[in-house]
């Protein structure tokens, strides 16, 4: 499988690919909008299609149909910002959802196409943070969701990424491919869903980085979950949330999470883990750290090589 058949294209060329891959999140888009809240007068017409009509988008975006027919068919046309800007509105996009459309059109204002080094490597004043954070679980999470580096209580909690091969230490294959991961969450399908939807915002910031490609192509080989909803072409990139967990050692507790972007390492996010004060999740975080208090972690020198 080739980084055009990981997008879920088929067509040769790496131009035809995005182009094919913007036609087909267009068309998700669009089948997604709810018609009547979108304010469209009737027209008596019987709808045969879920969602918006090509020229109800064209229409609530303020250009021809003709020309929005010709995006959504993939034709290699490059719409100003404000058009782009105008389609999200029309297609009810989330601000991920917008970034990622203007990922795929190309626009100068979206971000960069990186080129990273092919070793991501965490600082050793960002390690002394969450080995400080000892009663909290915290994770560095690289490109593609690669982890980087874990305290104590995160593989306490999670897994023990340090018993993973470095190229294999990653949080996506890690949901899907661990069964033990399936058993650890209660939310197992919200969090394996949003785990993909991050994929796809990754693979769209940067649809040339030939490791995404290979972790995506992987996992649709792998796992027949992933590949129904990567077919789906939903983005979402979450910076805070919940997460409920049954623990083999501590049983059931929920934690939520915030994350938090390193200033200078855009490609980088710290992600700490925390109770409510005075709840049974925090008594279980508590009596996990009192069991756990004699495993101290080493400090691994690089992440996973991109």
């Amino acid at each position: 499988m080739n980084s055009v058949t990981a997008l879920g294209l088929r067509d040769n060329g790496f131009m035809a690919s995005l182009n094919r891959e913007l036609a087909d999140f267009l068309r998700r888009a669009r089948s997604q909008v709810d018609p009547s809240r979108a304010g469209l007068p009737s027209d008596g017409r019987v709808r045969r299609v879920k969602g918006l009509r090509r020229e109800e988008v064209a229409l609530l975006a303020g250009v021809s149909t003709d020309y929005y027919a010709r995006l959504e068919q993939g034709r290699r046309i490059t719409p100003s910002a404000a058009v782009v800007e105008a389609i999200g509105r029309a297609l009810e996009l989330d601000e991920a959802g917008r970034t990622h459309l203007r990922d795929l059109i190309g626009l100068p204002a979206g971000p960069a196409p990186r080129r990273p080094s092919s070793v991501q490597r965490v600082r050793p004043g960002l390690y002394q943070l969450i080995d400080a954070l000892d009663g909290e679980p915290a994770l560095v999470l690289g490109r593609r969701t690669d982890v980087l580096a874990a305290n104590r209580m995160a593989k306490a909690l999670f897994a023990d990424f340090d018993e993973i091969p470095p190229k294999e230490r990653n949080y996506a294959r890690w949901i899907f491919l661990d069964e033990a991961a399936r058993s650890l969450f209660v939310d197992w399908h919200d969090q394996a869903r949003a785990a993909v939807e991050s994929l796809r915002f990754e693979v769209g910031r940067d649809p040339g980085d030939t490791a995404t490609v290979a972790l995506v192509n992987e996992l649709r080989e792998r796992s027949r979950d992933f590949d129904q909803w990567w077919e789906q072409h939903r983005v979402h990139q979450r910076t805070y949330g919940s997460k409920r967990l049954r623990h083999p050692l501590v049983g059931d507790l929920t934690v939520e999470y915030e994350s938090l972007a390193l200033p200078g390492d855009p490609d980088t996010m710290l992600y700490v883990y925390s109770t409510a004060p005075d709840s049974p999740s925090r008594q279980a975080m508590d009596i996990l750290a009192s069991w756990t208090a004699g495993a101290r972690p080493s400090p691994q020198e690089a992440g996973p090589e991109a």
